[in-house]
């Protein structure tokens, strides 16, 4: 596919997300500064929750926001992709191009914003005297990885997207429930062992504790679990560009 087109897509979304709004394109980054801002003020501020061992005020506020905004990205990624197919279908079933490469246009846009979010993120993390360390340059490395789950997760869902009407909600289900199975809002460590043992194989677990690790802990990801999520998600992307191979022209026809 050419990578103009994918480009020209991807400025589209952002510039039409919100079109027809007074603030526009800014809306894409107002949304995450409102979470920062108001997860930091009811925990940090309100409740005055801390994290186990630590005597800061923000350091609750800093861990929840370590997890969710990776999260939020992930999932709006993911869930965009498995749908791009009936999403788009008025541009597809007019342009002749590779489908497998189509999401892409969405993996751009979202980037966008989630580099935005995170320079929020850091301007937040300055006003609280935080004191960055070399560990932020494993920071893409994980976004990477991240990406590539999205990617992978999403094309083999959306082999399916056009043929079974209630995969869209379904998603929706099982990012609520995910979301919740993977901590972000509370610490992995409280956890009862059994509990431990089922959400450690989360492959979003890994993720998000890699940007927790650098942000609130100050230590290396754990290249260990991040490696297993790496794995799934080359297997998953085989997998779906195998099933769209079979299901192609089928796909096609239905858009």
């Amino acid at each position: 596919m050419n990578f103009s087109l994918i480009m020209d897509f991807a400025k589209r979304d952002l510039t039409e997300r919100y079109s027809g709004s007074l603030l526009g394109f800014l809306w894409n980054f107002i949304f995450p500064l409102a979470n920062i801002i108001v997860y930091t003020f009811i925990f940090s501020s309100i409740m005055g929750a801390k994290l186990p061992g630590s005597s800061d005020v923000f350091s609750y506020g800093i861990y929840i926001c370590a997890g969710i905004l990776p999260w939020t990205a992930f999932a709006s990624m993911f869930a965009r992709i498995s749908t791009v197919f009936p999403d788009k279908r008025h541009i597809l079933t007019k342009l002749n191009t590779n489908l497998r490469y189509f999401p892409l246009y969405i993996v751009i846009s979202e980037s966008v914003i989630f580099l935005g979010t995170m320079a929020l993120f850091f301007v937040f993390l300055l006003y609280t005297g935080y004191q960055f360390s070399w560990l932020i340059l494993f920071v893409p490395v994980i976004y990477f990885i991240q990406v590539l789950f999205a990617y992978s997760l999403g094309f083999f869902l959306a082999n399916f997207m056009v043929f079974l009407k209630d995969l869209r909600e379904t998603i929706q289900v099982v990012l609520l429930f995910w979301f919740w199975f993977t901590p972000i809002v509370y610490v992995f460590d409280i956890l009862p062992e059994f509990a431990k043992g089922v959400i450690v194989w989360n492959p979003m677990t890994a993720v998000v504790n890699g940007y927790q690790s650098i942000f609130v802990y100050n230590e290396v990801p754990g290249f260990m679990f991040l490696g297993y999520v790496l794995l799934i998600s080359i297997f998953m992307l085989l997998l779906s560009f195998w099933v769209f191979n079979k299901l192609e022209k089928d796909i096609r026809d239905f858009m």
